[in-house]
């Protein structure tokens, strides 16, 4: 596949956010690589009156000076401090930032702001940065997501083309943890009839915890207008036989009711119990003694 690299400047890196866990995000990149046939963002796209079909994640925008931008925005009287997420829209961690390692620069600034950070990614090449992101955790509160909604290898090959194996995020989380950095697994989303059975839960639960995860949630999967089609198509190439199913689920709503999907978190919830999934980091971080500490007391 062909991917065109647009490098362009931005005028604003932060981004206000409404209706999530986090107020402010950040993306060096717009567009994905990755091409997850069940992209939420695909839904973004559309309502943009951008491709939200198979031309999704070929024409990636380089916002070139994202990072000067964001030191100027970091140093404003107003600017609050408030946490900031990475990869809400596009994985920070896709092959360009292998070559523009504008992510990095992003991390670098906001640890020399002490700024809390989310950030989520499927990138193995995460761990480039775990020096950054240690020296960060030190100064504010910073957590780290694999998304790794299965270990089955069938499932993935089919629903992610783009991004490293699953298993390659569970070792770059290890090296993560080792680290001393918080992270922990998103196992989203989680596809009815195709990723949910008991076993495959199990699965990535039990190698999260071997992998040192501080944490694991879980989402089922959610179909907004732009989502839906492609993933549709898809389905209906590789699961022929389940398109009666998502039709009837999915038919008329984006989001299965609470009926369909919380026996699916109480499932993950209680694995993640039995398993002792919890932050066990060996190499807890601590901030620098501050200069009134280092006094003499006479």
């Amino acid at each position: 596949m062909g991917v065109e690299y647009r490098e362009e400047p931005c005028r604003s890196a932060l981004n206000a956010v409404k209706g999530m866990g986090f107020g402010w995000s950040l993306n060096p990149y717009m567009g994905c690589v990755h091409r997850c046939t069940f992209c939420y963002v695909r839904a973004f796209e559309k309502r943009a009156e951008r491709p939200s079909d198979d031309r999704y994640g070929r024409s990636i925008r380089v916002k070139v000076n994202i990072a000067e931008v964001l030191r100027r925005e970091l140093a404003r009287p107003s600017w609050k401090g408030e946490v900031v997420a990475i990869g809400a829209a596009t994985d920070p961690y896709q092959p360009a930032e292998g070559r523009y390692g504008l992510t990095r620069a992003c991390l670098e600034a906001l640890r020399d702001a002490s700024n809390p950070i989310r950030l989520i990614t499927r990138g193995p090449m995460i761990v480039r940065d775990a020096d950054v992101l240690a020296e960060a955790s030190v100064r504010a509160d910073v957590a780290v997501t694999f998304s790794v909604p299965t270990l089955d290898e069938d499932v993935w090959r089919r629903t992610e083309p783009g991004p490293a194996h699953t298993r390659q995020r569970l070792r770059a989380l290890k090296a993560l943890v080792d680290a001393g950095v918080r992270a922990s697994v998103g196992m989203a989303p989680i596809l009815p009839g195709i990723s949910d059975r008991p076993e495959q839960l199990a699965e990535v639960v039990r190698a999260a915890r071997e992998a040192g995860a501080c944490g694991i949630w879980t989402g089922v999967l959610y179909l907004k207008p732009g989502t839906r089609e492609h993933f549709l198509e898809s389905l209906a190439r590789e699961w022929p036989e389940l398109l009666p199913e998502y039709e009837r689920l999915y038919g008329r709503r984006a989001y299965l009711p609470a009926a369909e999907t919380q026996p699916v978190r109480d499932a993950v919830r209680d694995l993640a119990r039995v398993e002792g999934v919890r932050d066990r980091r060996r190499k807890r971080l601590q901030p620098p003694p501050q200069p009134e500490q280092l006094r003499l007391v006479v």
